[in-house]
């Protein structure tokens, strides 16, 4: 809801602060008083296109400023707080200012914003009817919306069963296409991975061996080398050849041998002696793994060089093909089978998603038709009802009609093409809203479509430009009566020249323009009782000071308020 809007160096306006509150609200004023600012004021804060040549006069620059009070789950203050703003208590101010160069800047919440995340915002919090441009209801989609909130809780239970169907006949449509589009590059698919199973089984490769392979290689490249220096070390170290002290064991031995005889006078000569005789087990272990190692390499011969190269060359085609490494050859061979698995079972999968296309579209379909049978008696309720308040509004020959036909496919929201249309007198075809009517017309077209409305949803703020163009009498009371009713559910605020309509207001806004000559600016004020019946006496007689024209306009009072009390 709005709370207040002020204004300052815009059009004749040199600065106003407009108090709103609950229920309706009106503006009235003498013609060219400044009136259409305040509405322009309201369009700057809602994203419109700001004009350089609606500023005042000699100002740099005009500014308005919005607050309004919601509900801490409004889908405004979401996209406020999407947008980084600061709302608190439920409180969102937007704010605009446009300088005498053209640059317009906007505030959401203290926070600098787009224009565009104004009007997203903008968008959820008023809806403002006047002019053909501006209808809430011109989309299709707003159309739908708009009957299925009418048509209550059955039809969007049945909307959700539809959407459920239409989800899951959706989801295993796609599934089912694209196996079928893929089924010829799956069994290539499924080929190649077959012939890599068989020719990585066939070579069974090895974690790490390829590392093994190529230090296997070396070691046969020169083995002859290596044989030499293993044999000489072994030989040193343990020799058969040569005398009993000619190798490093033998050597120790005597040594060893030395230092016992002698450890009888010395006690510390038998620690070394300890000592030695650790390193000959030392040394003989050394000698016992150089036998070895010269035993392994006569194993190794028995495999040939050719052989080794034979098998890298074999593994490193391998990796190029299914690597980049040997691990990842490995892990290729593990997880191919189920691949290969998934593969060859897709035919079946194809079957199986077949059959569930089937049921799901015949679920769908029958959820779509008990949709449309809510929607098409809900269209009629609509339309009659509306009808109703054309009627009373001077729009006697006018009929709206809500139509549902079949669409030519389904979609998320049904199979249902919607279209609210009017036919303005006996006979005419029905023409799409804001077809053919005039500002006034449109207006009250509109009113009577959203007090059917308001019964069944949470509305934004209503404005009402133009509403009582044309009408008078008996028909400016059934607007006004019309407009109170739509303000029991949602906030309006009306721009009006009738009393009739003006006596239902609970607040009343008097713009009024004062001129000198050098110097005219328009000043706004929330008018007492008195000053209420002033304002409604020169709206009927042009004479405020009339008192046939004041007992009148007390007579409206009263009975508007005896209506709504």
């Amino acid at each position: 809801m709005i709370e207040e809007i002020y204004i300052r160096d815009l059009g004749v306006i040199a600065e106003a602060r407009l108090p709103f509150g609950r229920g309706l609200t009106v503006l009235t004023g003498e013609t060219g008083a400044g009136k259409t600012m305040v509405l322009t004021a309201l369009g700057l804060l809602l994203g419109e296109r700001a004009d350089s040549a609606a500023i005042r006069r000699g100002q740099p620059q005009a500014f308005v400023e919005g607050r309004w009070m919601l509900p801490g789950d409004a889908p405004a203050v979401e996209r406020a707080a999407e947008a980084g703003a600061e709302v608190v208590d439920g409180e969102l101010i937007l704010n605009r200012s446009v300088s005498s160069e053209g640059r317009s800047r906007a505030s959401i919440g203290g926070r600098a914003a787009p224009i565009n995340v104004l009007t997203e915002i903008g968008e959820q919090l008023v809806v403002v009817h006047g002019q053909s441009d501006q209808i809430r209801l011109r989309s299709a989609a707003a159309q739908r919306e708009a009957l299925d909130q009418f048509a209550g809780e059955a039809c969007a239970s049945a909307l959700q069963k539809y959407q459920a169907h239409f989800g899951a006949w959706k989801t295993a449509s796609t599934r089912l296409a694209q196996l079928e589009a893929e089924a010829s590059t799956r069994s290539i698919e499924a080929e190649g991975i077959r012939a890599a199973v068989i020719e990585l089984e066939e070579a069974a490769p090895q974690p790490g061996e390829d590392a093994a392979l190529v230090e296997q290689a070396e070691r046969l490249t020169h083995i002859e080398d290596l044989r030499v220096a293993a044999n000489t070390a072994h030989e040193a170290l343990s020799s058969e050849s040569f005398g009993e002290a000619s190798d490093a064991l033998g050597l120790v031995a005597v040594a060893r041998r030395a230092l016992e005889q002698a450890a009888s006078h010395d006690s510390e000569l038998e620690a070394v002696a300890d000592e030695l005789r650790e390193v000959g087990a030392q040394l003989n272990e050394v000698a016992a793994k150089i036998s070895g190692y010269v035993a392994g390499l006569e194993e190794d011969t028995t495999a040939s060089l050719q052989q080794i190269q034979e098998r890298r060359a074999l593994i490193s085609q391998l990796i190029r093909k299914y690597g980049p490494t040997l691990d990842e050859v490995i892990e290729f061979r593990r997880t191919a089978s189920d691949r290969l698995l998934d593969l060859d079972s897709s035919g079946d999968q194809i079957e199986k998603l077949t059959g569930e296309v089937a049921r799901e579209f015949e679920l769908l379909q029958t959820s779509a038709r008990e949709l449309s049978s809510l929607r098409q008696k809900a269209a009629a309720e609509l339309a009659e009802q509306v009808n109703v308040e054309l009627a009373a509004l001077a729009m006697p020959g006018a009929t709206l009609v809500v139509d549902v036909a079949e669409a030519s496919d389904f979609n998320a929201f049904g199979h249902d093409a919607i279209s609210i249309q009017l036919s303005s007198y006996p006979g005419a075809e029905p023409r799409p809203l804001g077809k053919g009517a005039s500002g006034g017309e449109l207006s009250r077209i509109m009113l009577a479509i959203e007090v059917v409305l308001a019964k069944t949803e949470q509305a934004p703020t209503f404005i009402f430009d133009e509403v009582d163009a044309g009408v008078g009498g008996a028909a400016a009371i059934e607007v006004g009566r019309r407009l109170a009713a739509l303000a029991q559910q949602a906030q309006v605020i009306v721009v009006t020249h009738l009393a009739q309509v003006a006596a239902y207001a609970n607040q009343h806004l008097r713009v009024l323009k004062n001129t000198t000559e050098s110097f005219t600016a328009t000043d706004v004020v929330q008018l007492s009782l008195d000053a209420r019946i002033d304002e409604l006496a020169r709206m009927l007689s042009g004479l405020p000071e009339s008192e046939s024209g004041r007992v009148h306009a007390a007579e409206l009072l009263d009975r508007a308020r005896a209506e709504f009390a």
